[in-house]
């Protein structure tokens, strides 16, 4: 079962990951409203479980609040592969200094689960695996001691990470990790994980896939 990115958002704040300030909205006058309370400047996502939303029109970025309830009414009144957007997300503009790719899935062939990261964030990661597979850093965590710290240097090491930033990553990566078992998910992803002009890093976009046969659980 695949989760909105707001859910998904909800969840990373849960465990300790920084999100952007933002709110749900399903009309362009609650638009509008989060806008305000946001500054003005923001970015507009359609709220609806396909790729791409960007390329169709689903993402704009907002200077002011008269555009964000704008951008809200042309998006909420669009399809995007065939599906009616109901709700977007305003979330306030970052600004980015570099992107990040951070995810989490079962590798079945190890028979555990396996986390990654890539300098190459923001774009779809198949896409990077199938070009330039050697941009993808891997680590196999054990199922019965979880992810190890050494680990989450080594994935930030080898993108390349400046230093100053290591401790976050690894809060970060551990944070992610403690989500992913807790909530039986598949994969629970962060692309990307953004590092801002305020010398943060902030999870801008995720995606987690929950494991239907999990669900009664929670």
């Amino acid at each position: 079962m695949n989760l909105h990115e707001y859910q998904c958002k909800a969840l990373f704040a849960e465990y300790g990951i920084s999100i952007p300030r933002g709110r749900v909205a399903a009309s362009e006058r609650e638009a509008r409203a989060v806008a305000r309370d946001l500054g003005g400047h923001v970015v507009v996502k359609a709220q609806v479980l396909v790729g791409g939303r960007g390329k169709a029109g689903g993402v704009k970025l907002a200077r002011n609040v008269n555009e964000a309830g704008n951008s809200a009414a042309e998006i909420l009144a669009s399809r995007i592969a065939g599906l009616p957007v109901r709700e977007v997300l305003v979330d306030e503009a970052i600004r980015i200094q570099s992107e990040i790719y951070l995810g989490i899935t079962n590798d079945r062939d190890a028979r555990r689960p396996v986390i990654m990261a890539s300098a190459d964030g923001g774009v779809d990661i198949e896409e990077v695996n199938r070009q330039t597979p050697e941009k993808i850093i891997r680590e196999h965590i054990d199922p019965f001691l979880g992810i190890r710290i050494y680990q989450a240097r080594n994935l930030a090491s080898g993108i390349e990470l400046p230093r100053a930033f290591w401790p976050e990553f690894v809060d970060i990566a551990f944070g992610l990790h403690t989500a992913f078992v807790e909530t039986d998910a598949t994969l629970a992803e962060i692309n990307p994980l953004v590092v801002t002009e305020g010398k943060r890093l902030v999870a801008v976009d995720g995606k987690i896939v929950l494991d239907e046969n999990a669900l009664f659980r929670h």
